[in-house]
């Protein structure tokens, strides 16, 4: 039996710690029984997005932290030089698209 698909949620914050517990809970429930890893890049924040995805202490959350404010395009690159997984998924940190939406589609696209 083949291993199942891995997804790889690649996902740049800057200043979104209020953001963080709510996109972390509405990935978990959209990809409820799919293996996946939930990449974080926080780009230089100075707010207390680190601090929020430390709480989560989930062991399918990873934290990039980059030191110096890079920008979209560059915490995008590293996060998805960190992923492993089959495919990779990008969602902006602000909630504007629904993990529901785009995570079913590669999974749809990539069977």
């Amino acid at each position: 039996m083949a291993d199942p698909v891995k997804l790889s949620l690649v996902i740049p914050l800057y200043n979104e710690e209020d953001n963080v517990a709510p996109l972390t809970a509405q990935v978990a429930e959209a990809l409820k029984g799919f293996s996946y890893e939930l990449i974080y890049i926080d780009d230089c924040s100075t707010d207390n997005t680190r601090a929020e995805i430390l709480k989560l202490a989930d062991e399918s959350v990873h934290l990039i932290e980059l030191k110096k404010n890079y920008g979209q395009s560059m915490a995008l690159a590293a996060g998805i030089d960190y992923a492993s997984g089959d495919f990779i998924v990008t969602l902006d940190g602000d909630m504007q698209n629904d993990p529901c939406g785009h995570s079913s589609n590669v999974i749809q696209n990539g069977s």
